[in-house]
């Protein structure tokens, strides 16, 4: 086993990476050996007399260091000592005794027409109601993607049925970050984690459009519009890691507007979707050649 040495934005703070992740989606946070009593390498560590705190989370251990050291002077006997420790069978974090049983699941990581989105596919169902989230705030409904926006690579989320879909930055690549996520997904649910809290969405707007409760109140035409893309487009949209919702018709002007969210949303291949899919669907289905559709931001 090897451990990697990373620097963080705080230099006090150096980051002790092993090859797999450490923790069942968990996070601990140690200021002295007192606190530590349920992880015994912290506890060894701060043995240490430049170590002021130890972080432990995902596939890391992070220690703040006092300033009678520089790290430059103590990191790699820091790093010598934890894979000593562990080699010798020593034990990171105690398990705990409410620890929930893991659950067996595959997860797959699937392409999509954006190639800034990659559609992460589980198999078994994760939530009733799709949800986009586009930064760690708006994600409060979904621990998953609370702890998905820790990888600093990560732009977008979004989460339907049975899979997620992730937006990275431009950045990186794809294939430096593909087995990370889909390790720490495939864990995250494995190990009893919440994927989505749907009792905290209900007063979303963008799922009050997904849920169409004001259905039997709109206009003939907007109905018809809502079963065509539900039963035609959604299916076809979901397949590429996204999803699509009716927003509003405007009669005077034959303007269907929707929203784009997932994979599709900032897909390059949008427009095209847009012009050359639905609104040829719409047109012929509702025998109305004026009609024209507009994507709006997800």
């Amino acid at each position: 086993m090897k451990i990697n040495i990373r620097q963080t934005q705080n230099p006090a703070i150096l980051k002790f990476e092993f090859p797999d992740f450490i923790t069942e989606n968990q996070s601990f946070e140690f200021k002295n050996i007192d606190e530590a009593k349920n992880s015994p390498l912290a506890q060894q560590l701060f043995y240490l007399p430049f170590v002021k705190t130890v972080y432990i989370s995902g596939n890391f251990i992070a220690i703040e260091r006092y300033n009678i050291v520089d790290w430059a002077d103590v990191q790699y006997d820091v790093a010598e000592q934890i894979e000593t420790f562990i080699i010798n069978g020593g034990v990171i974090v105690l398990p705990s005794e409410n620890k929930t049983k893991k659950q067996p699941i595959t997860v797959y990581g699937e392409t999509t027409p954006n190639p800034a989105s990659l559609k992460f596919v589980v198999n078994k169902a994760l939530t009733k109601s799709a949800a986009e989230f586009k930064n760690i705030d708006e994600a409060k409904p979904s621990p998953l993607a609370l702890e998905l926006f820790k990888f600093h690579f990560v732009k977008e989320i979004f989460i339907a049925e049975n899979y997620i879909s992730v937006t990275k930055y431009d950045s990186i690549s794809w294939d430096e970050i593909t087995l990370e996520l889909r390790t720490f997904i495939k864990q995250f649910i494995e190990n009893g984690g919440t994927v989505l809290d749907e009792t905290l969405i209900v007063d979303d707007v963008k799922q009050e459009k997904q849920q169409i409760k004001n259905f039997e109140s709109l206009d003939t035409t907007s109905q018809q519009i809502i079963n065509i893309l539900e039963e035609y487009v959604k299916p076809a949209v979901a397949a590429d890691g996204g999803n699509i919702l009716f927003d509003s018709y405007d009669k005077n002007e034959k303007r269907v507007k929707v929203v784009l969210q997932g994979a599709c949303n900032g897909c390059p291949s949008s427009t095209f979707t847009l012009k050359s899919g639905i609104e040829n669907m719409l047109k012929d289905m509702l025998n109305d050649k004026d009609i024209i559709v507009e994507a709006l931001n997800g």
